[in-house]
C-alpha cells in the first residue's frame, strides 16, 4: 500500500498523477477531503464500484457519492438539475454539500444501489479537486474506513482499517471539518435533508426557502429515506453512552469510582468541580458553545480511545441547533442511541 505525503499548499503533482493512474486502472485510492478521508474509485466503472463495497464491507443498498471537480461533469451524471439544486450548487460548491438528483444512463446502478437518483458532491479540498482533475473521472468516494467504524480524519486512520486492501492513500494531514457532508435530496417538490452536516438547515433555507428534513433524523423509529442511514455507523469498539446534563455526569463519575473499568469522558465543558477517579480520562474539546471543535475531533477521539483500549466512553450531548444537529446525529449512531438515564447503573 503506497502512501503519498503532501499538503494543500504544495501538492506533489507526480505523486498525484501516480494515484490518479491507479484510479483510472480500476484500483482504489484514499484521499483527504474537507470532511473526512474518502475511499476513491472510478465512479463509472462497475468493477471499481463493487471493489469499494467489498473493501469496506459496505451494505449493497447504501448508495455512493460521486465527487466531481467541475460543473461541466454534471451533464454526464444527471438527467436533470432542479432549480433548487442549481441555487445550492452556486452557493455551496465546492464544499461539504451532497445533492441527490435524477441519474443519467451513464451512471451504473452499482453507484446508486439500484436507485434512479445519484448523489453528487464537489469537494473544496485542494488535493481532492486536483486528484479528480488529474484522473479525469467522477470519483465515487465513501469514507475510507471499514463500515461501522468511526470515519477517518487522517491517513493513519485509513491505514489502520485498509492497509493491504487498497492501492494507496494520499496523506494530506488532518481534515478540517471532521463530519461527513450534508446530503440533500433535490428530486422532490421540496429539498429534503437526508443527512445533516456542516451546511445546516438554516444555511440551506437562506438560499432556497423552505427545506424539509427526513423525519427519521429526529425519530429513530421512523424509516430513513436514505437507505444507508438505517445502518449502524461511526461506532467505537468500546461501549458509548450519552450524558444529557451535569447530574448525569456526577452519577457517571460516582459509578466510575466504584468500577475497575477504563473509562473516557468527552465534553465541551470542564468539570473541575468534580473529583475524578483515577480510571477516568477526561477529554475536553473546545469550550461551551464551540461545537465545531468537538465535531472536528469527534471521530479522532473515538479512534484514540479504541487505541487506548477503553472499556466505556461517555460523552456529554450538545444542543441540536445548527451544527449541533449533525454532531448529535453522529453521536447517537456511535452510541447506538444509548443514554445514561436509560442505562443508569444503581
Amino acid at each position: 500500500m503506497k502512501v503519498w505525503k503532501m499538503n494543500s499548499t504544495s501538492i506533489d503533482l507526480p505523486a498525484l498523477q501516480e494515484a490518479a493512474n491507479f484510479l483510472k486502472s480500476g484500483e482504489l485510492v484514499a484521499f483527504p477531503t474537507e470532511t473526512v478521508y474518502g475511499l476513491g474509485g472510478n465512479g463509472l466503472n462497475p468493477e471499481a464500484l463493487c471493489k469499494i463495497f467489498a473493501t469496506k464491507g459496505r451494505p449493497g443498498d447504501n448508495p455512493l457519492i460521486l465527487h466531481i471537480s467541475d460543473f461541466s461533469q454534471l451533464h454526464e451524471l444527471v438527467s436533470l438539475i432542479t432549480p433548487s439544486a442549481r441555487l445550492l450548487m452556486e452557493r455551496f460548491w465546492p464544499g461539504p454539500l451532497t445533492l441527490v438528483l435524477p441519474k443519467s444512463n451513464k451512471v451504473p446502478y452499482e453507484a446508486t444501489a439500484d436507485l434512479e437518483s445519484v448523489a453528487i458532491r464537489m469537494p473544496s479540498h485542494p488535493i481532492a479537486l486536483s486528484l479528480i482533475r488529474q484522473a479525469g473521472l467522477a470519483i465515487a468516494a465513501p469514507s475510507a474506513n471499514l463500515s461501522g467504524r468511526p470515519s477517518p480524519t487522517n491517513a493513519q486512520d485509513v491505514i489502520e482499517d485498509l492497509a493491504g486492501k487498497i492501492a494507496g492513500v494520499i496523506d494530506g494531514g488532518s481534515t478540517e471539518l471532521g463530519l461527513e457532508s450534508t446530503v440533500v435530496d433535490c428530486t422532490g417538490s421540496l429539498p429534503m435533508i437526508l443527512r445533516p452536516g456542516s451546511i445546516t438547515l438554516e444555511m440551506l433555507e437562506e438560499v432556497v426557502g423552505l427545506v424539509e428534513a427526513d423525519p427519521a433524523l429526529m425519530d429513530e423509529k421512523e424509516k430513513p429515506k436514505a437507505p444507508g442511514m438505517k445502518y449502524t455507523h461511526y461506532a467505537p469498539q468500546a461501549q458509548m453512552v450519552m450524558l444529557e446534563d451535569l447530574i448525569d455526569v456526577a452519577e457517571m463519575l460516582r459509578y466510575a469510582g466504584e468500577s475497575k473499568k477504563k473509562i473516557a469522558f468527552i465534553s465541551l465543558i470542564g468539570i473541575i468541580d468534580y473529583s475524578i477517579p483515577k480510571n477516568v480520562i477526561i477529554l475536553q474539546r473546545g469550550t461551551e458553545g464551540d461545537i465545531a471543535s468537538l465535531a472536528a475531533d469527534f471521530y479522532g477521539l473515538l479512534r484514540e480511545m479504541d487505541r487506548q483500549k477503553m472499556d466505556e466512553i461517555y460523552i456529554l450531548t450538545v444542543s441540536e441547533v445548527g451544527l449541533g444537529v449533525a454532531l448529535m446525529n453522529r453521536m447517537k449512531k456511535a452510541a447506538s442511541h444509548r443514554y445514561w438515564k436509560a442505562e443508569r447503573r444503581d
